[in-house]
């Protein structure tokens, strides 16, 4: 039994991870980024300083990590104590039913047999996740029922560099609610909450270095520096 509730818990934890990796990428991070970050955050390593500010500098990212936060710290205890039990000799042997299984294995070869089950069933589980078709099939659903559920809003934006202070390279997508849809560079008062619009590209034309009098439309790809949880807030408007 401790065997099986060892393998459940990791195979919901292989799940939340994932679910994770999709959350922060929905909130506009790269894949590969979003994937090391819920990593991270659910085993509690690998986050260094320099990254934790793309999570930090967002309330939905920091809501995303929290929770994979307590649930990798309940996995961890958890599959520790299952990992535990399902080694200890007494347990093995109330497993065994058959009298005949008795004279092939002996009882106190049964935790090095769980040892080799939990290690196999483990890299089972490793390559079913990992594999393209399985892991994007998986993906490709659980995305879905993310968007459809509403439980995380997706981001029209990327954050291509990230620096020191929370201050970063964004670019972001003009929608239908924006604050500055509409307006002119300088109507937008962009500058006074630290943001420089370095330049705008708009269908195949590029505008850099944009004149105060240019026009933010709906569709147009922002360029701005700044401070991270000020581009989101002053340009990008949640639904």
């Amino acid at each position: 039994m401790n065997l099986i509730l060892f393998v459940a818990v990791l195979l919901v934890s292989f799940v939340v991870v994932r679910i994770g990796a999709i959350a922060f990428q929905l909130t506009g991070l790269d894949w590969s980024l979003a994937k090391f970050q819920a990593l991270s955050c659910f085993t509690g390593t690998g986050f260094t300083t320099r990254e934790s500010e793309l999570i930090v500098s967002n309330p939905q990212r920091r809501k995303i990590a929290s929770v994979l936060i307590v649930l990798g710290n309940a996995g961890l205890v958890t599959m520790i104590a299952t990992f535990a039990n399902s080694l200890r000799p007494r347990v093995g042997e109330a497993r065994i039913s058959l009298p005949f299984l008795k004279d092939f294995i002996p009882s106190d070869l049964l935790p090095w047999i769980n040892f080799a089950l939990i290690i196999l069933l483990f890299l089972l589980l490793y390559k079913l996740f990992t594999h393209d078709s399985p892991a994007h099939g998986l993906t490709n659903f659980l995305r879905k029922f993310i968007l459809k559920k509403d439980i995380i809003k997706h981001v029209t934006f990327e954050e291509l560099l990230i620096s020191t202070g929370g201050y970063g390279v964004s670019r972001i997508t003009i929608c239908a609610n924006s604050p500055v849809l509409n307006k002119t560079l300088i109507e937008s008062k962009l500058r006074s909450y630290d943001i420089t619009v370095l330049a705008i590209a708009r269908g195949h034309e590029t505008i850099p270095n944009p004149p105060p009098d240019t026009t933010f439309m709906l569709n147009d790809e922002l360029i701005c520096f700044g401070r991270l949880e000020n581009i989101q807030a002053k340009i990008y408007a949640a639904a």
